[in-house]
């Protein structure tokens, strides 16, 4: 199912707040209750929400979207954002990246450098890196996921404590207005972990949908964060935070 405009902000805003009614979805969205409706019963099937009573729920904040979901959604920002970590990056770097469909995005966008020495354990990066120029990948080993094919465990971060490197890429699924990282897995969350303690500079990306959004196992904290990649103005309340963290900020504007 490719989801519209109206679907993928309403399946986002039902992911952040838990639980939203018809009535405040058709008023927002400017529709009648009878499109909101359709578009619930549409991602329910999909099973990207609960249909309730009068509204629509989030699955809940141990499950993340599906995959294949993911990789559609907010494709234009990811892309933008994607655009802007590549620049910020240069030619015979060494980069750490992991798993996240904006990730993959910023592997997309690096595909005029030269001279890359990749480390990842997400394996859509590595196919997407191993033919760019005088480059070389390295995809770590370690438990395979079937749902995304993501790498992770023990394993994977022992392979990745073996490095250091010059920037880290990493997606999140949720930054809280304290500025505390959260994703949903432990075993991905303790793989980010490492791969943050071995990176000389940290470059978080996340479209805007991830602020505040629930999430349940805490990754780390915008304090570890050299730099946020962003699509749009971040929230108020998190101004403050990233500037006592020294977390620089970067809006990938249309």
């Amino acid at each position: 199912m490719i989801l519209n405009q109206r679907q993928q902000e309403l399946l986002e805003w039902v992911q952040r707040a838990g639980h939203v009614s018809v009535d405040e979805m058709a008023h927002h969205f400017g529709v009648a209750p009878q499109t909101i409706r359709r578009d619930i019963n549409q991602l329910a099937d999909e099973r990207k929400l609960h249909r309730v009573h009068g509204g629509a729920s989030a699955h809940s904040s141990v499950e993340n979207v599906e995959y294949s979901t993911r990789k559609d959604m907010r494709s234009d920002e990811k892309e933008r954002i994607a655009k802007l970590v590549a620049e910020h990056i240069p030619n015979h770097a060494s980069v750490f990246m992991n798993l996240g469909t904006t990730s993959e995005a910023v592997a997309r966008a690096l595909h005029n450098h030269i001279g890359l020495r990749v480390i990842t354990n997400n394996p859509h990066i590595a196919m997407t890196m191993c033919h760019y120029r005088d480059s070389e990948v390295v995809l770590a080993g370690g438990v395979m996921r079937p749902k995304d094919y993501g790498i992770c465990g023990e394993a994977t971060i022992e392979f990745i404590r073996q490095f250091r490197v010059d920037y880290a890429v990493l997606g999140v699924a949720c930054i809280e207005m304290d500025g505390t990282l959260r994703d949903f897995e432990m075993r991905e969350t303790r793989t980010s972990e490492a791969i943050i303690a071995q990176a000389r500079n940290v470059f978080l990306v996340a479209d805007h949908s991830k602020f505040g959004r629930p999430s349940l196992v805490q990754m780390g904290h915008l304090r570890q964060v050299t730099a946020l990649f962003t699509d749009s103005a971040v929230p108020e309340a998190l101004l403050p935070v990233l500037q006592e963290a020294g977390t620089e900020l970067y809006i990938a504007s249309e």
